[in-house]
């Protein structure tokens, strides 16, 4: 059985959602689209042959799931009308502008029972997929995601926008409550805050450093984790991971192994590895899982409860920002 699929939102990111769609012919048949801007449904029209619904409940009539692409502001609106109608949804990432509509949506969607996933794209990344089983009680993890300035971002600060990835990978892997959040940010072109640094501790004493930064020249997006036994590099750009180790000074040598004297004198080994990493379609995965979460009726990769954490301490990081800021 296929899953009638329709795209809400045909920006940038929602054609680009349509092509993968479209390339899991296997699992959905994509049914149509609806989006009020003429020139945008035109292209889509056009490029990939598909029927544009005039009204969303004219989309909703003919799907039994909706990909919702639009900016973040609409997405409360729009997936409350989706979720009534009993139709699974995948919501593009952030979730909601607030944790307050995170909060009842993921009430809506259990009252539902319906699936719902959020994009979080990054789960699907290959790098991190690669490091994902390597990765055992973080004790310190160093984020990093820098992008130069683009407009279409701007509807939203750089936590909700950038940051917000890095935020639900954290919470992710560190299996514990936050103690707190320290936060400072600075509004530089748009009227929200551009470039952000924030420290999360973890009652279990791990501690999180994430820096973001959407006025950059350069791109980074890497995530170092350090834990008992290793250190974990994560390239999400670049699609690499390293892997640091300390072995006995007895243990068979690799190629990439040097040797180190401890101050006590005894010997050890630093491991360097480079696991293989197979490159895939973050979204096309991430839609695919989507997909079999319906057809299987298991529990979404990402869970709206886990969009909804991830709004959660992104609003709380930029409260402290915007405390900050306006002094």
């Amino acid at each position: 059985m296929k899953i009638k699929i329709g795209v809400l939102g045909v920006g940038h990111l929602g054609k680009i959602h349509i092509e993968q769609l479209l390339a899991l012919p296997e699992i959905f048949e994509v049914v149509g689209f609806s989006d009020p801007a003429d020139e945008e449904a035109q292209i889509v029209i056009d490029k990939f042959g598909l029927k544009r619904y005039e009204q969303l409940n004219e989309l909703l009539s003919v799907c039994d799931a909706v990909d919702l692409v639009t900016p973040t502001v609409s997405h409360f609106e729009l997936a409350q009308q989706i979720i009534k109608a009993g139709k699974h949804v995948f919501i593009e990432k952030p979730l909601t502008e607030s944790s307050k509509e995170a909060e009842i949506l993921e009430a809506m969607v259990a009252e539902a029972d319906i699936k719902a996933q959020v994009g979080h794209v990054e789960r699907y990344n290959p790098a991190y997929l690669t490091a994902l089983p390597i990765i055992q009680n973080p004790l310190f993890i160093e984020v990093h995601r820098l992008s130069s300035f683009n407009p279409r971002g701007t509807d939203v600060s750089v936590v909700f926008d950038l940051m917000i990835h890095d935020l639900d990978i954290v919470l992710s892997i560190v299996k514990s409550d936050i103690k707190r959040i320290s936060a400072s940010g600075v509004k530089v072109i748009s009227d929200s805050a551009d470039i952000a640094n924030v420290r999360l501790e973890f009652n279990n004493g791990c501690v999180a450093n994430i820096t973001s930064s959407r006025i950059s020249l350069k791109k980074m997006r890497k995530m170092r984790v350090f834990q008992k036994d290793a250190y974990v590099s994560i390239d999400f750009l670049d699609k690499k991971t390293e892997v640091v180790r300390i072995k006995n000074g007895n243990e068979p040598k690799q190629l990439l192994d040097f040797p180190i004297t401890m101050n006590n004198g005894e010997q050890k080994i630093v491991s360097l590895e480079m696991p293989e990493v197979t490159i895939n379609n973050a979204i096309r995965e991430e839609l695919s899982a989507f997909g079999h979460s319906i057809l299987q009726n298991t529990q979404t990769a990402v869970s709206i409860h886990e969009g909804h954490r991830a709004v959660k301490v992104a609003e709380e990081i930029l409260r402290k920002i915007n405390m900050l800021i306006e002094e």
